[in-house]
């Protein structure tokens, strides 16, 4: 099993691409070790390295974040390890029930006013067409969380979060984006 590996525009982030399906529907983002080992048997031994501090999982690929701290020369042999050994050993990415579970809980605390439901449907469909795309390149993901007086509320996940690049991200790039084609949007908000 060859295992790659991209930076991210995050510097504290690693784009892992074990060259298989992780998800196949959805992601998980997970920021604690203790509900990582419980919903994902990989996420679970990721955070068993010391310094790992979150773990992502997107389609065909697991970003890892680290603390301060250790270099990535010396945290990398052992998370390619770890994503090897879960994969020889043919356990699932995710113990059954539990993605569904986070999925599910995911697309729920959506907020917007029921008169704004065809400009919130343009929006998701811009976020999913344009900017997901994009995002996941750089080992992440974008979620609409809500729209609200013309401001668009997103969760950014994996690489994206707490990246020094992601104010640039959402103010200019997103946020001129879904001016343009909703003239609605006046502002882009992160929410945690």
């Amino acid at each position: 099993m060859f295992i790659q590996t991209e930076a991210t525009p995050n510097p504290a982030t690693l784009k892992f691409l074990p060259g298989k399906e992780v998800l196949v529907e959805g992601t998980a983002d997970f920021r604690e070790a203790e509900a990582a080992g419980q919903a994902s048997p990989l996420a679970g031994r990721l955070f068993a390295i010391p310094g790992v501090t979150g773990v992502f999982f997107g389609y065909d690929f697991i970003t890892v974040t680290k603390e301060e701290g250790p270099d990535w020369q010396h945290l990398k042999p052992a998370i390619l390890g770890a994503i090897m050994e879960h994969f020889m050993s043919g356990a699932p990415v995710m113990t059954a029930g539990s993605h569904a579970a986070h999925a599910h809980a995911d697309e729920h605390g959506e907020f917007y006013d029921e008169g704004d439901i065809e400009i919130v449907a343009t929006i998701k469909e811009l976020l999913d067409t344009r900017v997901r795309p994009a995002v996941a390149q750089d080992g992440g993901d974008i979620t609409f969380r809500g729209y609200e007086k013309g401001t668009v509320f997103l969760h950014m996940k994996g690489a994206c979060a707490g990246c020094p690049s992601s104010t640039a991200t959402l103010k200019h790039g997103i946020q001129n984006l879904l001016r343009h084609f909703v003239p609605e949007v006046e502002h882009v908000e992160q929410v945690g």
